[in-house]
């Protein structure tokens, strides 16, 4: 998307994007842990189990996109737009995890 809007900026940081991108959701974990004054024990807890969600949640939208690749999806519904609906779909089904009931 950054290589579309703003493409001086996306080739200036080049190959350093995907390791600000997860810098930030590392961070982002941080953030969170020591918001909710988490011990040792539990930040290890809840680092192993993020990322156990995360590569779930990647390998979950890895396999979908492979099935999509070679689905008759919609002219109008090709790229972004089937991406925002799978992702969409996945979050439902990983919102069961959490207790949350529509």
């Amino acid at each position: 998307m950054l290589d579309k809007y703003v493409p001086a900026l996306y080739n200036a940081l080049g190959i350093f994007l995907p390791l600000i991108t997860v810098n930030c959701a590392i961070f982002g974990g941080v953030a969170f842990m020591v918001e909710r004054d988490y011990n040792f024990g539990e930040s290890v807890v809840f680092g192993i189990g993020s990322g156990v969600g995360w590569a779930l949640a990647i390998v979950a939208l890895a396999a979908v996109r492979e099935k999509l690749k070679y689905a008759d999806v919609p002219d109008g519904l090709r790229g972004l737009g089937i991406t925002f609906i799978s992702v969409g779909l996945i979050g439902l089904g990983f919102m069961s995890f959490s207790g949350v009931s529509l």
